[in-house]
């Protein structure tokens, strides 16, 4: 028996990437997972398709979650698909795509993150989990400067979690917790690719100021433990960056 058997998990943005992992590994601890796309349904289908080859199960859902609908939609598909709400993990998250409008950013990484949530605790059961994925760079934003470039993703992203952890006495009413997991700049993602692209040498920089980048199936592998980790609510895991720490967290 898994640690999640039985359960019904969320992963926003899990098309690829550190969602797809996290994804395939709480699928592995028994749980059935709402894969979220936005517009690569192919590659949605695909993680699904591994999981169930694995034994596990899934389904792919396409949803724009900068809309109600959106949310609304993904949020219904696990109760529809697999009768229970028990995880959700907020992995989603963006700003640095070309040709975005101008509050792309903040309607992602903090008004939807919101939302998701918004949507989701009315389904969820006492000792449900909700995991939020952010970054050293956007979650010690206030304390440590960060490349201009990725600052406006950054704030954006802080926003997001200033506005969760203010939904912390809410969340606990309902026995509902909340984690957060901060992760320094991870080797292979979109993120890490747009921003050596905005500032070339970035991430060999980064990473030779702090000795060692975490992967995406590292990162995930942190995540992912998060959804059934024994911490308090509002706790937040650190992965990597040592050299943050002492900077000022919060």
């Amino acid at each position: 028996m898994g640690l999640l058997e039985n359960k019904t998990a969320i992963v926003t943005g899990s098309s690829r990437g550190i969602g797809a992992e996290v994804a395939k590994i709480l699928a592995g601890e028994g749980a059935a997972i709402v894969v979220n796309y936005r517009q690569k349904a192919p590659r949605a289908n695909k993680v699904v398709a591994g999981i169930e080859a694995a034994g596990g199960r899934a389904v792919a859902v396409g949803a724009d979650l900068t809309t109600l609908e959106g949310v609304q939609a993904l949020a219904s598909a696990a109760m529809e698909n697999f009768g229970s709400l028990d995880v959700l993990v907020l992995n989603a998250s963006g700003g640095m795509e070309s040709g975005m409008e101008e509050d792309y950013a903040l309607k992602l990484n903090r008004d939807a993150q919101v939302n998701m949530l918004n949507a989701a605790v009315p389904l969820m059961k006492e000792g449900s989990r909700v995991v939020f994925v952010t970054s050293h760079q956007a979650h010690f934003i206030n304390t440590v400067p960060t490349m201009p470039s990725y600052e406006p993703v950054a704030r954006s992203k802080r926003a997001g979690e200033d506005a969760l952890r203010e939904l912390l006495p809410n969340l606990a009413e309902k026995g509902i917790s909340l984690v957060v997991v901060s992760g320094d700049m991870i080797e292979g993602t979109v993120t890490a690719t747009l921003l050596d692209r905005s500032s070339p040498g970035a991430i060999e920089a980064r990473r030779a100021e702090a000795g060692k980048l975490y992967s995406v199936e590292e990162f995930a592998e942190v995540v992912a433990s998060m959804a059934t980790a024994d911490v308090k609510s509002g706790h937040t895991e650190y992965a990597g960056g040592a050299d943050y720490f002492g900077k000022g967290a919060n």
